[in-house]
């Protein structure tokens, strides 16, 4: 390159201070040769720091032209700065600013990293970089393992990594003694003797004095430029071609790996963080899974009761006081309703209470008068003997088929369930022909015991009227239970002359408690997902304290080539990842609640549902991505300089 690689004319930056501006450089004007060895001296505050982050692109000038390579800075965006910095500039700080949590191999990959090297060349790269330097047994030590001139070589080691033609050394020696000092010097003389532009922020005159050229500035102003000695030609690295592309999809599998290094280096504020997630997640899968269970509990509870029945009761609803007193709810009733069409089976039903005895065993029952249909119609399954037919119920046969409570209470030891034995009912005598397994058909059903005899036996036998209590009818599997229940209304009220009857229908039960149940699982799922919500809110608040924590890390990543882009992603997936791991192990967590609810509870299980896992993950993922992006744009907006003056 002929011309000059840096150019600057009329330079001045100032800040905002209150109602007023202070001014740090004022008026600079400064040219540079590609292969020159530069020192900027100049005591605190006199804008030698300033002037240098301004050569670096790190820093706009408030005023004036800066020209690099020819190019005018001025016009660049800042993802153009970043490449600039990145293709071009190398930077030595005096406080090294290598991240804790990477190796010295890992610090010296960073600015390869966002030129898109792969994997591969650029560790090869570092680690020749860290052995041309003497570093080449500590490529595994982290910094904190490391001499404060060891973490210095690694500094300029990054520095070169993207074989920069201008290397920028803010106070370069200030953090050594003299011996780390020197040795740090003689490195930066052999780099402009490779044809490097060295450029040295400092306020040591010895340090100055290795350089060629010595450039004084107080006050904001360049006050002397001066040759230490003779300018010697020097090989110039021609840089203007060098470049490289990123491979597809290596920026967001460098992020995603910059992400898990961060969060297995901060274990327990990663932990933290994703535990309102976690709690949320497993919340929002066990009330979903619990709402399931037990709604799949009350279906089976409901289909106990008879698949597709409709009741038919006396009187207007339950507790009727004149349901005693209707006469018009008999036989012929079930008869005639079990030739419609719609309807597959009709069995009368009346009942009543007595005391049973057999051997020395008494117990108070309820005697129920049925159909010879009834078990068929209610599901009933008959577990020993049989049931009695057709003909028992027309000459008003004593026989008797009792649920397994009256067998376990009577004949607990026998192995037929007590089938052909007599026992005493009030004041008859019934022949035991079966055993039904029957489940519960109202409160209380499943503790009492219950004795299923010939409506026309208990009609006759006990209570001496030919008056039904109910009659159930299976409705055919094809036909529409609310239909069927309008037509059997309208059928029964032609007969009777008036309405003294009212139907209970099964699958209208069944809506009515699916439904209640389905509001009280959303209930509690919307409190599950507040506490979801919450849980995000808190991955952001953590998010924005590590935002602060890490400024420094921030800075540097800026300062060696990151895009604002590339820092947004970075936090961004950390952000996700958070939520994501915190949804599995939610999940996990559910899961495992699941098997100890289902271990000591003997009334329903939890099932688990897998599409409200995947919801679930979906929503923590979604979580992330919405409470990470605030974190991530703050992180990502940082000024470079002010990220760097805080490390």
């Amino acid at each position: 390159m002929d011309g000059p690689i840096i150019q600057l004319t009329g330079i001045g930056r100032s800040y905002p201070q209150g109602e007023e501006r202070l001014s740090v450089l004022r008026d600079v004007d400064l040219t540079i040769r590609p292969g020159e060895f530069v020192a900027i001296m100049g005591a605190s505050g006199s804008g030698k720091t300033t002037l240098m982050n301004i050569l670096g692109c790190l820093d706009r000038p408030s005023t004036g032209r800066y020209l690099f390579a020819g190019q005018d800075t001025g016009g660049l965006d800042n993802a153009e700065l970043a490449a600039l910095r990145r293709e071009r500039f190398g930077f030595i700080f005096q406080r090294y600013h290598l991240l804790p949590e990477l190796t010295a191999l890992g610090n010296v990959e960073i600015p390869a990293v966002y030129r898109g090297e792969s994997a591969s060349l650029r560790r090869a790269r570092a680690a020749g970089l860290l052995d041309r330097l003497g570093m080449g047994a500590r490529l595994d030590h982290r910094p904190a393992a490391l001499s404060g001139g060891q973490q210095q070589r690694v500094s300029i080691a990054r520095a070169l990594m993207n074989d920069a033609s201008v290397i920028l050394a803010d106070e370069p020696t200030g953090a050594l003694d003299s011996r780390s000092g020197e040795e740090v010097l003689s490195i930066l003389e052999e780099l402009n003797a490779d044809g490097r532009t060295i450029i040295i922020v400092t306020h040591d005159p010895k340090v100055a004095a290795r350089a060629r050229r010595v450039i004084e500035i107080s006050d904001g102003r360049i006050i002397a430029d001066r040759q230490n000695r003779p300018e010697t030609p020097a090989a110039v690295r021609d840089r203007s071609a060098r470049g490289a592309s990123a491979l597809p999809g290596s920026a967001f599998r460098e992020a995603l790996r910059m992400a898990l290094v961060s969060m297995r280096a901060h274990k327990l504020r990663s932990f933290l963080t994703m535990l309102g997630i976690i709690i949320g997640i497993a919340s929002v899968v066990s009330v979903v899974a619990l709402g399931e269970g037990s709604r799949q509990q009350v279906l089976a509870n409901i289909s106990s009761l008879g698949t597709n029945t409709l009741e038919v009761f006396p009187g207007r609803d339950f507790g009727d006081m004149r349901s005693g007193r209707i006469k018009t709810l008999v036989a012929a009733d079930a008869e005639a309703l079990g030739r419609l069409s719609f309807v597959a089976a009709a069995t009368p039903g009346t009942a009543t209470t007595a005391t049973i005895r057999f051997g020395g065993t008494e117990a108070s029952a309820q005697i129920s008068g049925v159909g010879a249909d009834y078990f068929a119609v209610t599901g009933s399954a008959i577990v020993a003997g049989r049931s009695f037919g057709q003909a028992a119920v027309d000459r008003m046969a004593q026989e008797v088929v009792i649920d397994t409570n009256t067998r376990d209470s009577l004949f607990p030891d026998r192995a037929d369930g007590g089938v052909g034995q007599v026992i005493h009912a009030g004041n008859g005598l019934l022949q035991v022909v079966g055993v039904a397994e029957i489940a519960s058909r109202g409160p209380g059903g499943s503790q009492s015991l219950r004795l299923y005899a010939p409506y026309t036996t208990v009609q006759a036998r006990y209570l001496g009227t030919s008056t039904l209590s109910s009659l159930t009818l299976r409705i055919a599997d094809d036909a529409d239970m609310g239909a069927a229940q309008s037509a059997v209304t309208a059928f029964l009220t032609q007969r009777h002359g008036t309405q003294d009857f009212f139907i209970v229908n099964t699958d209208q039960i069944r809506q009515t408690i699916t439904s209640t149940t389905g509001a009280l699982t959303l209930l509690i799922a919307a409190i599950a997902v507040i506490s979801l919500v919450v849980g995000g809110i808190g991955v952001m608040n953590i998010m924005l304290v590590s935002v602060t924590e890490r400024v420094s890390e921030i800075g540097l990543r800026m300062a060696v080539g990151a895009r604002r882009s590339d820092i947004l992603q970075q936090f961004l997936i950390e952000a996700v990842l958070v939520c994501m791991i915190g949804g599995i192990l939610g999940i996990a967590a559910a899961l495992g609640f699941g098997l100890v609810f289902d271990r000591f509870s003997t009334s329903f299980t939890m099932i688990q549902s897998p599409n409200a896992m995947i919801a679930a993950l979906i929503s923590s993922t979604l979580i992330g991505i919405t409470f990470g992006f605030l974190p991530a744009r703050s992180a990502a907006r940082m000024d470079p300089v002010a990220a760097l003056s805080k490390g």
